[in-house]
């Protein structure tokens, strides 16, 4: 499911109850089930380890929090939606707003693809940034209280774990404390305890799907002059196994993060960055490099071994009163971008299914509305990632006919702007996968090109 399918936010729909809740990660995903949450407990608590500051800073629970980071439209629309003027409050924040059709230059299969044919807004900022938004805008919601500098110990339950009745944190000077919650919301991305948790109390554990990539990135920050407002990617193609990006950010800097798959990782010093990006397919992201200031204090690397799903959807009996979301339920190859707005999006699907039935069997309902999210973006990510052939793991159904496809429309997209249109809000979850073999499509990817400029 995509923006186009998923049911939007509707603040109309949910009955306040009188439940507490209990969210553990002040990720975004943690942060966007809170907001959701407010409308219907009567005090949510979201617990996290780091400091939760008033400001933008890159926090130790969120590792990658220096890499680029892209709101896709789907994730800008659903927080536009839970929090009104949130794009305008971005921009003043620093943030910065560029026509995705084109100020970015998409490089893949060999070549740039061709402008859209009408303008998209996308939103730029740092990872810290957008947390820091979300979590004032959250954080002003009078029934929620941002607990930080505790960690999660364990799930407080009923005596034969047939229901979690709250969860047990410790402070930063070790001393324990219980909190009692009608719900526990588990986001705690990809180190959730919860599949432990379930195996130790007699429940099956959600079988785990790992999509093995290899991949790391390393990024640093440049100079931009502010009225600079291009975004640069260039995508991986077989057998080229390297990329990277650039998107403009705020205090007048770019973000440039390189990365490499299934071994291909770029080096830790600068002098290797520049030499790795130098060896791209295309010129421009070394050129970036070269001709403007460094304001890194050092070249910052994230590592992702592989992208993995937790089959919740397919568990049998789960206990009452928890649920799982977030990376904590997938977390998908960081090169195409989905982490937010899949963590928005499922936020919204907790928002129905609550709407429709209360805490009654909520986290099977839950989870079954979250998979159709999921399976959505989990075909984008992991079935791109089998294109090459080093990539090992449960590869989607009809991955390898539907990569060649794709290989051919994105190559009919170098000067076909309403098939480079049409994948964009495929990649920006605007729009299901099945859009990119709609006739219209369909037509322009398999006629030959001398028939296609008729059309």
């Amino acid at each position: 499911m995509s923006l186009s399918t998923v049911a939007r936010y509707d603040d109309g729909r949910l009955a306040r109850t009188d439940d507490e809740v209990v969210v553990v990660g002040a990720s975004m995903a943690g942060l966007l089930a809170g907001r959701v949450l407010a409308d219907y407990a009567r005090e949510v608590t979201i617990l996290d380890k780091d400091p939760l500051p008033d400001e933008s800073v890159a926090r130790r629970g969120v590792r990658q929090a220096e890499h680029v980071h892209v709101m896709l439209e789907a994730g800008r629309a659903t927080l536009e939606d839970l929090f009104p003027g949130f794009s305008e409050e971005l921009l003043s924040a620093g943030g910065l707003v560029v026509d995705g059709a084109r100020d970015v230059r998409q490089h893949q299969e060999g070549d740039f693809l061709a402008d859209g044919r009408s303008r998209f807004p996308l939103y730029c900022a740092s990872r810290p940034l957008f947390e820091r938004v979300v979590r004032r805008r959250v954080a002003e919601r009078p029934n929620v209280t941002l607990r930080p500098n505790c960690t999660f110990t364990g799930y407080r339950h009923d005596e034969e774990a047939r229901r979690v009745t709250g969860a047990t944190v410790a402070d930063e000077g070790g001393e324990t404390t219980a909190l009692d919650a009608d719900l526990v919301v588990d986001a705690t991305g990809r180190t959730s305890r919860t599949p432990d948790w379930l195996a130790a109390n007699g429940y099956e554990s959600p079988a785990a799907e790992e999509v093995t990539v290899d991949l790391a990135y390393s990024t640093v920050a440049v100079e931009r002059p502010p009225d600079d407002r291009r975004a640069l990617l260039v995508s991986p193609s077989p057998p080229v196994t390297r990329g990277g990006t650039a998107v403009p950010v705020e205090d007048d800097r770019w973000i440039v993060t390189l990365f490499g798959l299934h071994g291909d990782h770029p080096p830790a010093d600068p002098g290797g960055v520049e030499t790795f990006a130098e060896g791209l397919p295309t010129p421009e992201l070394a050129a970036l490099l070269a001709d403007h200031e460094w304001v890194s204090d050092e070249v910052h690397q994230y590592p992702f071994p592989a992208s993995v799903r937790r089959r919740y959807d397919e568990v049998g009996a789960f206990p009452d009163g928890l649920v799982v979301l977030g990376d904590a339920i997938a977390s998908f190859n960081p090169i195409y971008g989905q982490g937010m707005s899949v963590a928005a999006l499922e936020a919204v699907q907790l928002h129905h299914a609550l709407a429709e039935g209360g805490r009654a069997d909520l986290a099977p309902r839950f989870f079954e509305k979250a998979d159709a999210v999921v399976d959505s973006a989990w075909k984008i990510a992991a079935g791109a990632d089998f294109d090459f052939p080093q990539t090992e793991g449960p590869e989607p159904a009809g991955a390898g006919l539907l990569n060649r496809y794709v290989s051919r429309l994105v190559r009919t997209a170098h000067d076909d702007p309403k098939v480079a249109e049409r994948f964009g809000r495929v990649i920006r979850l605007e729009r299901s996968p099945t859009a990119l073999v709609a006739p219209d499509v369909l037509l322009r990817v398999l006629a030959p090109a001398s028939v296609r400029r008729f059309f």
